[in-house]
């Protein structure tokens, strides 16, 4: 057992090279057996193990710096920098994160969780490092996915623009290179990263340069010649061109190899750009062949790759799947509806549309900037653009929302997923601040269902409504309706009567407002409850009416505090009423199970009652 020796990178040296395909099992096997009982994201850390032996063989971290991009993928990292015997807490409560993050870790370059931002930091980090003259390696590792990032690209350029020593790894997972192409490619790539190779080209070009009128022509030609036997042999013509020195693709499962390539390129000058190919899910069946269900996967069985779940909950839909449903059906009716994501057919819901209206689907890759841009063009031209889109992602494109979709009224609908509390991911991923960074820009129209029945009620409104509007909901079941009831913009409903207090809830706090309702009934307090279903605009007229009835008012909502529901009730110019706030603080909420991380913050029905009862 090799793994049982290791308890830094520095360990890892001491390893013949020939045995380190050992160590890459042994760390399979317990990323797969952790992974099946606490969940995670499987397929894309299968794909690494290899090439994150070689880079903590090669490199010398902390010193050296790995920045991973999006960092789903950083499991063998964290295993193979002191964190072995903490990697069966993954992803829980009190535990460690699925994700790199720096207050985890010195070996942690960089906290993530979104996508693309790996070059932007590694050569922000080589700047720095280059006025403070330090010489320590720098290097990102970004997959073929985070690429299709805009602000990766406008990282590679500033990066090839002023020349300075950072290394990319660009992973490369969806291509694959014949038999021929590849061997040529590594037969080339051994020539080029040969450090006696180097020598001699970094020679012969202070050679030619000082030939008579005709040494920088001769420079020149050389270097075309070199780019021309590339771009025939190799796909990185586009990485030389912004500036890089390309190296590859390189089998990114062949330790030997990969540690050969990475220690020839460590001393080039200027930055670098390492092509490596992998196979998603390598070394566990279920995840090589659906690499995309084992993204971020379920607690799982083993033997057999199926989810682990409760039976009650195989009978209940998400509103995820509530959603892509009912899209379906409203896109059948209506040509003109058209759906968005980026990068997330599976994670929002919409493979369904995807099969059904493939030329009315667009996955514009991990670009949400261009996605609600792109979105808006659509819009102008008369159709109806859906983008399904996690509330932590939507952030990325404010202001595009603002500039691009509200300042124009545009009838785009933004269908956000994930919004509140979503668990195992924790706070790059807890979409908790939508209503409030959503609610402050002109002309946007925000609405939150109780239960599935309103959320479908919802969809179909939007589609209609011909502004910009949108519908936030959880990563939950969806709470059992009756019925679809039909939905007016800005109007709200009273749900249960009380004359004591009056609860004004939004979205997922309604259920529990209403079970809250009845504690405090034990407790001879009468409470109303109220179904908002609109942060923007407000049901006024019905907040009026609830306030001459009752002077006490509580609000509650799965989101920060700061900006949210609650301070827009607060704002309304009524009678004078004494007001509650209940909500999340102004603090990024850590990793758990969504029921304990409500329940912690008083988000529960019990948790909602006492604070009412204090209060009162």
């Amino acid at each position: 057992m090799y793994l049982e020796t290791i308890e830094s990178p520095n360990d890892l040296k001491t390893i013949n090279i020939k045995d380190l395909s050992l160590l890459a099992s042994e760390i399979r096997e317990l990323i797969i057996k952790t992974v099946s009982k606490t969940g995670g994201h499987l397929a894309s850390n299968l794909g690494v193990v290899e090439l994150t032996i070689a880079l903590h063989h090669v490199f010398n971290c902390p010193d050296d710096k790995i920045v991973w991009d999006v960092g789903h993928q950083a499991y063998t990292h964290k295993i193979l920098t002191g964190r072995r015997n903490q990697f069966h807490t993954l992803r829980q409560f009190g535990g460690m994160s699925g994700f790199t993050k720096i207050e985890e870790s010195e070996y942690d370059a960089f906290g993530t969780g979104h996508g693309s931002t790996s070059i932007s930091a590694a050569l922000g980090m080589a700047c720095a490092q280059k006025l403070i003259s330090n010489k320590n390696k720098l290097i990102a590792v970004i997959g073929d996915g985070a690429l299709t990032g805009g602000m990766a690209f406008e990282a590679l350029n500033h990066a090839g623009h002023i020349k300075e020593n950072v290394i990319v790894i660009l992973n490369s997972n969806e291509m694959s290179i014949s038999q021929n192409v590849g061997a040529w490619s590594q037969y080339l790539n051994r020539i080029t990263t040969n450090p006696i190779y180097n020598r001699v080209r970094d020679d012969l070009e202070l050679v030619l340069k000082r030939v008579p009128k005709f040494g920088s022509l001769l420079v020149d030609s050389a270097k075309k010649l070199e780019k021309s036997l590339k771009m025939l042999l190799t796909p990185g013509i586009l990485f030389d061109e912004l500036g890089f020195r390309y190296i590859g693709p390189v089998d990114g499962h062949n330790i030997p190899l990969l540690i050969e390539t990475l220690d020839n390129i460590k001393i080039f000058k200027g930055p670098v750009l390492v092509h490596i190919l992998t196979k998603k899910g390598k070394g566990y069946t279920f995840a090589e062949e659906n690499p995309t269900r084992f993204h971020s996967a379920k607690p799982f069985d083993i033997e057999t790759g199926i989810w682990k779940s409760k039976d009650a909950d195989k009978k209940r839909k998400t509103y995820t799947e509530l959603f892509g449903s009912a899209l379906v059906k409203l896109a059948k009716k209506d040509k003109r509806i058209v759906a968005i994501t980026a990068a997330m057919p599976d994670g929002t819901g919409l493979r369904e549309f995807a099969q059904k209206f493939p030329d009315r689907f667009f996955d514009v890759g991990m670009a949400e900037q261009h996605a609600v841009t792109f979105a808006a063009g659509l819009a102008l031209k008369g159709l109806k653009p859906v983008f399904a889109v996690y509330s932590t992602f939507l952030q990325r494109a404010y202001d595009q929302i603002l500039h691009d979709v509200c300042l124009q009224k545009l009838p785009v609908i933004f269908a956000i997923d994930r919004a509140g509390i979503v668990g195992g991911d924790g706070p790059t991923h807890n979409g908790v601040f939508d209503l409030s960074y959503l609610s402050m820009i002109p002309n946007m129209t925000i609405m939150a269902p109780k239960d599935g029945g309103e959320f479908v009620s919802m969809l179909s409104k939007a589609v209609e409504y011909g502004q910009p509007i949108s519908i936030r909901y959880p990563k939950d079941y969806a709470a059992k309706f009756n019925s679809v009831k039909k939905i007016e913009i800005g109007k709200g409903e009273i749900v249960r009567d009380g004359a004591d207090v009056a609860i004004l809830a939004i979205g997922t706090m309604v259920c529990p407002a209403l079970e809250a309702a009845k504690i405090l009934e034990k407790k001879n307090i009468n409470v109303s409850v109220v179904n908002m279903r609109f942060v923007k605009p407000l049901d006024t007229e019905l907040i009026e009416k609830i306030v001459s009835q009752t002077k006490k008012i509580v609000t509650v909502e799965e989101n920060v505090i700061a900006g949210g529901f609650g301070m827009r009730v607060a704002n309304v110019e009524t009678q004078n009423f004494a007001s509650l706030h209940i909500g999340l603080p102004d603090k990024f909420i850590e990793q758990g199970p969504r029921y304990l991380l409500l329940k912690k913050h008083k988000l529960d029905s019990a948790g909602i009652a006492e604070t009412i009862l204090n209060w009162i």
